[in-house]
């Protein structure tokens, strides 16, 4: 059976080697030398462009200048606002210089004409997993106004009351008033609301409060994420407390620092499952970005030697 490819030429027969194949190789040799002696500078620029490769081990290389131009703004400016919020969405992720301001003055005109799918959902998908906080910022933003949620105390009243009333609408509403709390709106009751689910019977309840507390970002959020983390009987709420405190939500590396000490306390209990704690090690490894193994005595000689 033939292994090549069908879009592939077959491979062909070598000719003998003799003295017909050296006159050939020399008069090729001549030619090149005759040629890059007489137009040396097509040859050149030929060659050049052949070798030249980017490689992934190189230094980062802008393709153009990464800013807005006068001409995108304006262009911008006349589109609907679904494609406002997906050009500067995505000019964001890519941290083009004025589109986080751009989306700041525009975002309070796109209330009630978003819909979070397709090309937008995805996008905000991969801002909330920027290593930008404020690429994270303009997504919450933008769900905001995607849900026509306005920054005022009157959200934050309905998102609380249909946690109250509706049980299937929790998981979304916590999450959102995590975001709301985020963005200056009732910061205080969304943590009071959050924490109130804290320890709800149901799993998915658990989950999003903790989410929720993700989100909210505050420094009084990060004892109940040590809290999940460790002592929450699903794994999968565990997780997402680990996650909030290493990489997700709005916790800013100063404040995810502060929680090491505590997930050094967490290397040495033997109650842990091994999930869980491997969990903490990566947890510790997302954190610090230290290399270190599984090795409670080397992460704790390395805090030693790292801690402000």
């Amino acid at each position: 059976m033939n292994s090549q490819p069908t879009d592939r030429p077959p491979a062909s027969t070598p000719e003998p080697r003799g003295a017909k194949s050296l006159m050939i190789v020399l008069s090729l040799a001549m030619a090149l030398i005759f040629f890059a002696a007489a137009i040396p500078a097509p040859i050149r620029a030929a060659w050049d462009e052949f070798t030249l490769r980017i490689q992934l081990q190189s230094e980062p290389q802008s393709a153009s200048p990464a800013k807005l131009s006068d001409h995108e703004i304006e262009e911008i400016a006349n589109l609907p606002a679904q494609q406002q919020a997906e050009r500067l969405l995505e000019r964001v992720v890519n941290h083009y210089d004025g589109a986080l301001e751009l989306i700041g003055k525009s975002v309070d005109n796109w209330f009630g004409q978003l819909e979070l799918q397709g090309q937008l959902s995805s996008l905000l998908t991969t801002a909330l997993n920027s290593n930008d906080l404020r690429v994270r910022a303009a997504a919450l933003e933008i769900e905001l106004a995607g849900y026509n949620l306005p920054k005022r105390a009157e959200s934050a009243d309905n998102l609380i009351e249909r946690i109250r009333r509706e049980p299937s609408a929790r998981p979304w509403a916590l999450w959102m008033l995590g975001v709301l709390g985020n963005r200056g709106v009732e910061t205080r009751r969304a943590f009071v609301t959050l924490m109130d689910h804290r320890h709800d019977p149901d799993e998915q309840t658990r989950y999003w409060a903790v989410e929720g507390l993700s989100i909210l970002g505050t420094d009084e959020t990060v004892a109940p994420l040590l809290e999940a983390f460790r002592s929450d009987p699903s794994p999968l709420v565990r997780e997402r407390g680990g996650c909030g405190l290493a990489q997700s939500g709005m916790l800013t590396r100063e404040q995810r620092m502060r929680a090491v000490p505590h997930l050094l306390k967490m290397t040495d209990d033997m109650t842990l499952d091994d999930a869980t704690r491997g969990w903490v090690f990566q947890a510790l490894r997302d954190i610090t970005g230290a290399s270190i193994s599984a090795q409670p005595d080397a992460w704790r000689a390395w805090w030693a030697q790292h801690r402000g």
